[in-house]
């Protein structure tokens, strides 16, 4: 499955769209990870812990948007956004939406 996020593939020709596919996911940080985090943004540097939980939630929800366009009979999503958010009480949300096709 290609996918891009673009609103072409390169050498190839968009034949059929069949539609609009997403996927979200919701997923919730545990305590331990929330206070090390916060004393490593008190002391400056990266996060290890959240930049590995934003990554996994990324590839579940383009995996999740994947699966619902091979459903519509599409070999692959154009257009894809992803977008992060940050719910109440630990959790967090990522969700991925892009345009099913089929392309030759």
């Amino acid at each position: 499955m290609l996918v891009s996020t673009t609103d072409i593939l390169q050498g190839k020709d968009i034949i059929e769209y069949k539609g609009i596919v997403s996927g979200e996911i919701i997923m919730g940080a545990n305590v331990v990870r929330d206070f090390m985090a916060s004393v490593t943004d008190f002391i400056g540097g990266r996060s290890g812990a959240y930049e590995d939980k934003l990554s996994e939630g990324r590839e579940h929800a383009i995996e999740e948007m994947i699966t619902k366009a091979k459903k519509l009979g599409a070999n692959a999503v154009v257009g894809v956004d992803l977008d992060f958010e940050t719910l109440r009480d630990g959790m967090m949300m990522v969700i991925a939406t892009g345009t099913a096709v089929v392309v030759r």
